[in-house]
């Protein structure tokens, strides 16, 4: 085993427990908002949507082995996170919204990646190369204490990255991609400890991953950690149980193979870039997507680095990093990327926390700073918009609202301000906490970012989430669509919609709607503009009048135009 010194220097005094209560309040904030209160949005959430929907009331099993929408394969592939969905609508049904009911099983999955995240780090904290250095005359941490406060922190990081908010709270593959990844990273990362539980868990990250749709990033995680437990080095695994490790991770992997070829599971889009700006435009979302978890994990990998240098010996850096460089390396070559980028954030929590026994006072202060000055200023930018378009003053900022949503009025909703202003008043009580005097802990220099970015999306769904609303969900639309077509039509044909589509046209008004056949023909169409070829499925006889073009709030590229059936009747 590869002797080298720890770049961590923690005294006793700085492993206290951050309070459970106040941070279990802060993951249950933000875990909660976003899921309640609001309609779906799209594109990939009321896509998703709208498969579960249409497989809650499939009676046939087979058609659960390919779940569709209108006969359409879903946008984002996979098929346990539309199981969730269609089962959590079955097992609610008469007593929960629809809408409600799905969102359920992800809120849960949700937290449980945070409580995966903080599991992982509290045990990777507890190998013996990831210890902190020994004083001469004691006093440095106990490795319970120092592993609890390095979860802590891994968590405030987690929490802290901006890319998680968006992303985590649709009802969509990627929250249980998310969830199964944070598994398997704890799974792997409890193995030197335990012998069956961390196996069984690591089992089912690797299967969840793939019917979840992420197979080829499952099947290269497979491969990796199953060849890693050939490399395991005497005093860090007992060898019969990396022996077990590796049989099971093996026939784990090969499972995960076996299941991708023979389910309708999807395969990534490959994109190579080979411009500069698709390159640029990939290095943007890194910086912003995982901020501010990669500049700590930078500082970690130079800290660490000669630990870096000797992989097989610290698996505490090993696991994260191999975690972390496979959905980053997919992110490059594949397209959405920020989904691929999702799924390193546990990882790159688990970095960032390793980062915090090896700061140095200089460095905590300007993350506090920053911290104090970017969220605030972002919070007040929030409350003045929102009381500009309350009482039109100031009138600049109420004018730039009023030209991005034409039509939309802002209602005053009394347990939103409620809640942003005890939000806010608790972000003013948490900085001035961090500004007295208090024992230094390694885990309070995220606990601002962690605090801020929470702040931040508190006041947005909360003060603005009827704008949001209005902006990213098809309900106005809907509204037109049902103002000139009726609710007693009996079927609508529909050519060039999107899935999203579809599912928001069934969602609000439960219309069946159909493809335009040769065959068949209702008494009205909805059409994409961009689809050129619309009429050319009619039936003979039957011609089309234009009644109107509908165009979705905000978006002109999602434009529904609305025809009436001349002629004959359908058929």
């Amino acid at each position: 085993m590869v002797n080298t010194p720890s770049p961590a220097l923690v005294a006793q005094s700085a492993v206290r427990r951050l309070p459970r209560w106040a941070l279990l309040l802060l993951c249950a904030a933000y875990t909660v908002l976003g899921y309640v209160g609001r309609n779906p949005w799209k594109e990939d959430e009321f896509a998703a949507f709208g498969v579960m929907r249409e497989l809650a009331v499939t009676p046939h099993w087979q058609a659960w082995l390919a779940p569709t929408l209108m006969g359409r394969l879903p946008d984002t592939p996979g098929l346990l996170p539309y199981w969730l969905g269609a089962w959590a609508l079955q097992l609610t049904y008469g007593w929960l919204p629809p809408e409600v009911a799905v969102r359920l099983p992800f809120m849960a999955m949700l937290a449980g990646t945070m409580a995966a995240v903080w599991g992982a780090v509290a045990h990777l904290a507890r190998h013996a190369s990831a210890q902190p250095v020994a004083f001469a005359f004691g006093g440095e941490a106990d490795p319970k204490g120092y592993a609890r406060a390095l979860a802590d922190g891994s968590l405030l990081a987690f929490i802290a990255t901006l890319g998680l908010a968006q992303f985590s709270h649709e009802t969509a593959p990627a929250v249980v991609q998310l969830f199964f990844a944070a598994l398997l990273f704890y799974g792997l990362a409890a193995l030197p400890f335990k012998p069956v539980k961390p196996l069984v868990v690591s089992t089912l990250g690797l299967i969840g991953l793939t019917l979840s749709g992420a197979n080829g990033i499952a099947l290269i995680i497979g491969v990796i950690v199953t060849c890693g437990m050939l490399r395991v080095r005497p005093g860090q695994m007992a060898r019969g149980r990396s022996t077990a490790a590796f049989i099971v991770l093996f026939v784990a992997t090969l499972v995960c193979a076996l299941l991708t070829w023979k389910l309708v599971l999807g395969h990534a889009h490959m994109t190579l870039p080979y411009r500069w700006v698709q390159w640029r435009d990939k290095i943007e979302l890194l910086i912003w997507f995982t901020w501010p978890a990669w500049p700590l994990t930078l500082w970690t990998l130079w800290r660490w680095r000669r630990q870096v240098c000797a992989p097989n010996a610290n698996w505490h850096l090993s696991l994260p990093m191999t975690l972390v460089g496979v959905p980053l390396i997919s992110a490059m070559v594949t397209h959405p990327s920020d989904r691929c980028l999702l799924l390193a954030l546990p990882g790159l929590a688990a970095l960032a926390a390793f980062a915090l026994p090896t700061f140095k006072r200089g460095g905590a202060a300007f993350i506090d700073w920053f911290s104090v000055l970017f969220f605030t200023g972002w919070a007040i930018i929030i409350w003045v918009m929102w009381i500009a378009v309350m009482t039109g003053f100031p009138s600049h900022p109420a004018a730039n609202v009023a030209r991005l949503a034409p039509g939309f009025v802002l209602p005053f909703q009394w347990l939103g301000f409620v809640t942003a202003l005890a939000g806010t008043l608790g972000w003013v009580l948490l900085v001035r906490w961090r500004a007295g005097r208090h024992r230094a802990a390694i885990w309070k220099s995220l606990v601002l970012p962690a605090g801020g970015t929470t702040l931040c999306w508190l006041l947005l769904m909360t003060l603005w989430l009827p704008a949001l609303d209005f902006g990213r969900g098809y309900d106005t639309q809907m509204r037109q669509v049902r103002a000139i077509v009726g609710i007693d039509t009996p079927c609508i044909s529909v050519r060039g919609l999107s899935n999203a589509q579809i599912a928001a046209l069934r969602f609000y008004d439960d219309w069946v709607t159909v493809p335009l056949t040769p065959s068949f023909s209702c008494p009205w169409l909805l059409r994409n503009p961009v689809d050129q070829q619309a009429f050319e499925a009619s039936p003979k006889g039957i011609s089309w009048q234009h009644v109107a073009s509908v165009r979705r709030s905000m978006r002109n590229s999602e434009t529904l135009e609305i025809y009436r059936r001349n002629g004959n009747a359908a058929r």
